[in-house]
């Protein structure tokens, strides 16, 4: 009988601390889950913060000045496996100003015989020249439905940031890439109509 007491006296810690560690184990879980999560907003906010990756910026206002300094934009474009379309840049390359607001043209085909979404992914190349591209407006900022056959011309207007030429790191720089990918969305599934009052009616007879 004495044994059998000290038994259960000596499980009762062990199973608290079983029970603690299950918790913890439990909390652990969950945190790597929300931070999964979090994780993609996060990045993307430090891309478009720090221009990491070529991730250009989203400018509030024209620049300050315009720079004698000159420098060649190239303009790259590409489709994602799953979108039927043809995208292709007005000019494969431009010489500006830095500084200088520019605007220049994509056109997008699609070539399919149904309706297809598509929204566009960028970046810039050297990959460390992100911080300074500013686009003022780009058609990359929502999604483009084309219709069957329809060719659309799409705009992006930028400059190169005359902060660029502060940066000694850069002092050789003559040409950069303006990239594109435009990948599909899915197409949203039809929502139900709702119910007319006739059609209640006829479901009651």
């Amino acid at each position: 009988m004495q044994s059998r007491t000290t038994d259960r006296t000596v499980n009762k810690p062990r199973i608290g601390r079983d029970a603690a560690v299950a918790a913890a184990c439990g909390l652990f879980v969950a945190f790597m889950v929300g931070a999964s999560y979090a994780a993609v907003p996060l990045y993307d906010w430090f891309c478009r913060t720090t221009g990491f990756n070529g991730t250009t910026q989203v400018a509030t206002s024209s620049p300050s000045k315009m720079l004698s300094r000159r420098i060649a934009v190239r303009f790259d474009s590409n489709i994602s496996g799953g979108l039927p379309w043809k995208f292709e840049p007005e000019k494969t390359e431009i010489e500006v100003n830095i500084g200088e607001v520019v605007t220049a043209y994509y056109t997008v085909t699609n070539q399919s015989a149904r309706v297809t979404t598509g929204q566009a992914a960028y970046n810039v190349a050297p990959l460390n020249v992100g911080l300074y591209f500013q686009k003022i407006n780009c058609f990359c900022f929502t999604e483009q439905t084309l219709k069957p056959g329809e060719k659309r011309e799409m705009a992006v207007v930028f400059y190169v940031d005359p902060a660029l030429a502060d940066d000694a790191e850069q002092d050789g720089l003559n040409t950069l890439t303006l990239s594109y990918t435009f990948y599909p969305v899915r197409e949203p599934d039809p929502k139900p109509l709702a119910a007319t009052e006739s059609d209640r009616r006829a479901g009651q007879l």
